[in-house]
């Protein structure tokens, strides 16, 4: 009996281990997850910071709503752990995107690397 209580009390410690690696994971994934759960909102608020981006960036205003909703998407898809590594796919994508456009209009280093940051942040749980 006392070796099946050790083999026991030797499985749980790595269970422990494993689920403190998958909360420290899935608060390093919070901080993009909240960044553009932001940036997706704003989008469809239209405030004037998006409505000055969109217009030094060249693109219609009225697209701000329908990328808030992509982003929005993106996020979700990410944010549920069955689906997480095509959210990631997706958001690499959404990123890709915004690094495009900043180099496009030849913006400085940090627009440029922002979304390279953020992309560190999405690893798929």
């Amino acid at each position: 009996m006392a070796h099946l209580e050790g083999r026991l009390a030797t499985s749980a410690a790595p269970a422990a281990r494993m689920s403190k690696r998958l909360l420290a994971a899935r608060v390093i994934s919070a901080v993009p997850i909240l960044f553009l759960m932001f940036d997706a909102v704003i989008k469809l608020v239209k405030i004037a910071p998006v409505v000055d981006a969109f217009a030094q960036l060249g693109y219609s205003i009225a697209l701000a709503p329908t990328i808030g909703v992509l982003a929005l998407v993106c996020v979700a898809v990410y944010a549920i752990p069955r689906t997480a590594i095509l959210g990631a796919v997706l958001l690499t994508g959404y990123l890709g995107g915004a690094i495009a456009s900043q180099v496009r209009i030849g913006a400085g280093v940090f627009p440029v690397f922002f979304p390279v940051i953020i992309a560190l942040g999405i690893d798929p749980i």
